[in-house]
């Protein structure tokens, strides 16, 4: 008789649900509304083609990444679970550029969050003036955001629940609503095989990022390891959320460009990408625009407000890892009072995030170095993992080379631009 954890002896709480919550709200950002109209361009079968490469290794890094942290005797943050795989040396740089990872998110997330609360006061007649202009209105922005996050998940489960779901349900109505305007005459011939597998290359980071959660991982891990004495249990209920979650995403993310991808001509979809124009912009010749405006300013906010706090968790885990790997170096380990480290970590991360809005820097130039750092952590550093220590040997075979070759794609993503 099998001890091992199932759906039986574990059964699916709203702790779980918090988490799967979370995972949903860290992959679904406001940039969904433009999909479709990428995807109009590209063209059905090559936003398919590029699905059926991208969805399965975003499952399997996932799955693997996630296999790596969940190993290790503690769990403390990444760069404790990293240290026990290779020690503190490389466990610093692979935290830093971890770090960077999760910071690129959240630099363009906090711009975000400050120019467009402060746009929609001044649209809806609530100011006169852009509070984004001043250096209080952003302060206060950060403050009150990581105040909230720094409480950890169960608040944020609170807070990103109903938000989570209002983004998911206005993302499943707008789908809806094209229903009727589906047409097999708006699905784009076949194009030559060259032209074809580079339009399919450059749209998988495209994909990639519709459904992807990475960094939601670690800190659900810990979360879990924290909770469960049992580590089987932790492991068991980490991977069933991130399937949950996964399983929601594809079907809802499927559907919604496939909806617009047979609404849409391919003439209809590039004057939308010359223009600028989402989705929302493209549902409003069906809805009344006074619908459109409430369901494009909710989506917004809602998405960057959860994709702010799922982000906020691995970067401060990040951070606090590198703090603590610092520290250790000068005095034992158990004289670093963690919740000391937790309130700095806290301050710096609202200070640093408030001093780079006020900036009003670009934050396009940084965030080309997303996929590729997605590449080295989320499939290098697991696949080499796989192949260095005997207990990971098992996931060994054709699903460690595709995330290998995966991670090869999303690091020289970047550079696949210039063949366009």
């Amino acid at each position: 008789m099998s001890n091992e954890p199932d759906s039986n002896t574990v059964p699916f709480t709203r702790y779980d649900a918090g988490w799967v919550i979370l995972c949903i709200g860290m992959a679904i950002g406001g940039a969904m509304v433009f999909m479709p109209v990428q995807v109009g361009m590209t063209g059905l079968w090559v936003f398919l083609a590029a699905s059926a490469i991208a969805y399965p290794g975003v499952y399997l890094f996932q799955k693997f990444y996630l296999e790596t942290l969940t190993k290790t005797e503690s769990a403390e943050d990444y760069t404790d679970i990293i240290t026990q795989y290779l020690g503190k040396n490389w466990a610093m740089l692979l935290s830093i550029l971890y770090f960077l990872l999760m910071l690129t998110g959240m630099l363009g997330y906090s711009t975000g969050l400050v120019r467009d609360s402060a746009s929609y006061l001044q649209t809806y007649g609530v100011t006169k003036t852009l509070l984004s202009d001043t250096a209080w209105w952003p302060l206060i922005i950060m403050l009150a955001m990581v105040a909230i996050a720094a409480q950890g998940e169960k608040l944020l489960f609170k807070v990103s629940g109903p938000l989570v779901v209002g983004k998911l349900a206005i993302i499943l109505v707008l789908g809806m609503v094209m229903i009727p305007h589906w047409s097999l005459a708006n699905i784009k011939p076949l194009t030559s095989l060259l032209p074809f597998m580079r339009d399919v290359f450059i749209t998988i980071p495209f994909t990639v990022f519709s459904v992807v959660f990475m960094p939601i991982l670690s800190p659900m891990n810990i979360a879990y390891r924290r909770m469960e004495a049992d580590r089987r249990i932790a492991t068991y209920r980490a991977f069933r959320a991130s399937r949950v979650a996964f399983a929601i995403l594809i079907v809802s993310v499927l559907f919604f460009a496939l909806s617009f991808t047979l609404s849409l001509h391919h003439e209809k979809a590039v004057e939308a990408f010359q223009n600028n124009i989402s989705a929302l912009a493209i549902a409003a010749q069906v809805l009344p625009g006074a619908v459109i405006r409430v369901m494009s300013t909710a989506l917004n906010i809602f998405a960057l407000v959860t994709a702010f706090f799922a982000l906020y968790l691995a970067l401060q885990e990040g951070l606090q890892g590198i703090c603590f790997n610092l520290l250790s170096r000068f005095m034992p380990e158990d004289r670093i009072n963690r919740r000391a480290l937790h309130l700095f970590v806290a301050l710096v991360i609202a200070v640093g995030l408030w001093g780079w809005v006020q900036m009003n820097a670009k934050v396009l130039f940084i965030l080309h170095l997303s996929a590729p750092l997605f590449g080295i952590i989320a499939c290098f550093i697991p696949v080499y993992l796989i192949f260095k220590m005997p207990y990971l040997a098992y996931l060994k075979g054709f699903r460690a080379l595709y995330v290998l070759l995966f991670g090869i794609i999303l690091t020289i993503s970047p550079l696949l631009r210039f063949l366009e």
